[in-house]
């Protein structure tokens, strides 16, 4: 059995079991959390207010939780990359090879290159999916014995000219 975080076992669970989730099946809270948040959404502002005290005080932890409050921590930030200009799909493979030479030279990790080649792949998508919408497009004029208009151009509104 594994002990709580007091130490005692009047609560733990015996190994190889999992604690019951906050959680019912169909995703909503159980009463025992909604109870505690009510309890501690009644006290939030007393509990802030000895939080930001201790921390005055020079309380670590207290100052600890009080400046990831203030100055949350930075997840992502701009990637500054030469990335070669993506006209068509196959512009991709050059853009793919700048990443994984950003990765060699260290200008990148390893995760960042994983998301900015996310970013080639769903911009190679959309230029698939403009090509074959033209495509179609040319393909449905041909056959119904209309001169083939490219699709931006049937866009746009010549009444100004």
């Amino acid at each position: 059995m594994r002990a709580n975080i007091r130490g005692d076992q009047s609560d733990a669970v015996p190994k190889g079991r999992k604690r019951k989730s906050s959680r019912t099946a169909g995703g909503a809270l159980n009463r025992a959390t909604v109870l505690a948040q009510n309890l501690l959404s009644e006290r939030a502002e007393s509990i802030a207010a000895k939080v930001i005290e201790l921390a005055v005080q020079g309380d670590r932890a207290a100052i600890r939780v009080c400046m990831e409050r203030l100055v949350p921590v930075i997840k992502d930030q701009p990637i500054a990359v030469e990335l070669p200009p993506i006209k068509k799909p196959a512009d991709s493979v050059e853009a793919a090879a700048a990443i994984a030479a950003a990765v060699a030279a260290g200008e990148l990790t390893a995760a960042e290159a994983a998301k900015l080649a996310k970013v080639v792949e769903v911009y190679v998508r959309a230029l698939d999916s403009r090509g074959f919408d033209e495509r179609l497009g040319k393909l449905e004029h041909e056959i119904s014995g209309a001169p083939a208009i490219p699709a931006h151009a049937a866009n746009s509104d010549d009444t100004n000219l």
